[in-house]
């Protein structure tokens, strides 16, 4: 089978197509036949190691000191189940799944995944039937990101909520979950990409560039920072007195629930990945190297298989 592999760190030059045995599921495990993956911001600091000052030791201990621990990237996928084990009893063969390569020995840059039926850590699910293959692998990461991080500053109906960097991967799932839950939401990105940010439901659309968020007039119940480039001290501005800053420079730690009600919302038509850009798997350095550039909407998606 072909796989992507990166054996030091660097530019999307050292990502390599290479040729790997296929795997054999065990008897607790299904395999899937990878259709879609992403290049998602944790993949490009991976591959770089592109780690802030104060923890680039420690990340470069948990990944790999001198060269990468896990040579195949990928946070997230979708495809179809191609075999089973004995012991397998929620999933068959031919069911369309989606999730994360959590704690699997590689990522989702690959051809095939062997994935236990129960695990600790990674979520798996079967593919809302009305999302395309690549909507569905672009959902897990930024969609439980955002899920874990508005239901943890007790989102509700009514309130009005600010994203800022509304225009990337959990931004966008972020306005669309919020919009779900009632809430009145204020996108702060680009004008660039403000008719995006409208598509997917914002009620109101701050230009970065012209104005800052944080002098504002409103008062919002929820400000959520989902680029990690703001701060509470500046959100405080234009928080109520009870309102809540969240961020994605936080520690999150999303499982199955959160995954299975994105799930739900995307089954009822409520939330849709937004795909900027898409390339095959023969090419995913030039995905890298576009997402490496900063200026991607929504996700970057990686073709697998190409004729599904």
């Amino acid at each position: 089978m072909k796989a992507v592999k990166y054996t030091a760190y660097g530019s999307p030059e050292v990502l390599k197509m290479v040729d790997l045995e296929k795997p054999i599921p065990k008897d607790n495990e299904i395999l899937v036949k990878v259709v879609s993956t992403t290049v998602t911001s944790g993949d490009v600091r991976m591959r770089s190691s592109d780690f802030p000052p104060v923890a680039w030791l420690i990340a470069r201990l948990m990944f790999g000191l001198f060269k990468p621990k896990k040579e195949i990237l990928g946070h997230e996928f979708s495809g179809v189940v191609e075999a089973v084990g004995q012991h397998v009893t929620k999933y068959k063969v031919g069911d369309a799944v989606f999730g994360t390569p959590t704690s699997l020995a590689t990522g989702s840059y690959t051809e095939y995944l062997c994935i236990p039926e129960e695990r600790k850590k990674g979520v798996l699910a079967v593919k809302p039937t009305n999302l395309s293959f690549d909507a569905a692998a672009a959902l897990p990461v930024g969609g439980m990101t955002a899920l874990f991080l508005l239901k943890k500053a007790n989102l509700s109906k009514g309130q009005h909520v600010l994203v800022y960097g509304a225009s990337g991967s959990v931004g966008s799932i972020a306005i669309q979950i919020a919009k779900a839950y009632g809430a009145t939401v204020t996108a702060v990105c680009s004008n660039t990409n403000a008719e995006m940010v409208q598509s997917l439901g914002a009620d109101e659309v701050i230009d970065y560039k012209k104005v800052d968020y944080t002098t504002l007039d409103n008062k919002y119940d929820i400000v959520f920072d989902a680029v990690g480039k703001t701060s509470k001290s500046k959100a405080k501005k234009v928080l109520q007195p009870d309102g809540q800053f969240v961020t994605v420079a936080a520690i999150t730690s999303p499982g199955q629930a959160h995954l299975d009600e994105l799930k739900e919302l995307a089954s009822a038509g409520t939330l849709q990945p937004f795909i900027d850009k898409s390339f095959p798997l023969s090419v995913i350095a030039a995905a890298h190297a576009y997402v490496d550039q900063g200026r991607k909407k929504g996700n970057v998606v990686i073709k697998v298989a190409e004729n599904l």
